[in-house]
């Protein structure tokens, strides 16, 4: 009996690793990636199952997070302020926003280049919703504005995993 209970801990260990790695995932999307949280109350546990205890409570519907390890119904997370927790995979989301982290606003320009206009402002801690990233740039959507703003301005986009 204690043989098979080290198996199955090897093996529990073993596909979260696999996730982490970049391997097969058990939800066949690549790790790191990003989603965002789906509701306004996210309960964030300190293992990927409800009889881990909570950490803490996220209340922010739409932001983003990275996905660093998963398991079938569970995704190891870490959020723009470098905290890393487990969250069920039904609180998530596809779709992908990215989130102005510094303390002054970032220019939205009309076009991908650091001389293009600047047609808006990203404040601080605001969302935004993610069309696409390009060399350096990424435009985004927040209040019927479109613009491009430089990926090192906002947090959500940069591919290299963001917490340990």
């Amino acid at each position: 009996m204690g043989l098979a209970l080290v198996l199955a801990l090897s093996w529990a260990a073993g596909g979260a690793q696999a996730a982490r790695d970049g391997d097969e995932t058990p939800s066949g999307f690549p790790v790191p990636r990003y989603l965002t949280l789906k509701f306004d109350k996210v309960n964030a546990r300190a293992g990927p199952g409800d009889d881990h205890r909570v950490l803490w409570v996220y209340r922010a519907r739409g932001l983003p997070v990275q996905v660093i390890a998963e398991t079938s119904e569970w995704r190891r997370i870490c959020d723009p302020e470098g905290g890393v927790a487990w969250v069920h995979k039904r609180v998530t989301d596809g779709r992908r926003n990215l989130i102005r982290m510094d303390a002054g606003v970032a220019p939205l320009r009309r076009r991908p280049r650091a001389e293009a206009e600047i047609t808006a402002y990203l404040n601080p801690r605001a969302l935004a919703a993610l069309d696409r990233c390009d060399e350096g740039w990424c435009r985004v959507k927040v209040d019927g504005i479109s613009g491009w703003v430089a990926e090192s301005d906002v947090w959500g986009a940069a591919a290299p995993v963001q917490c340990r």
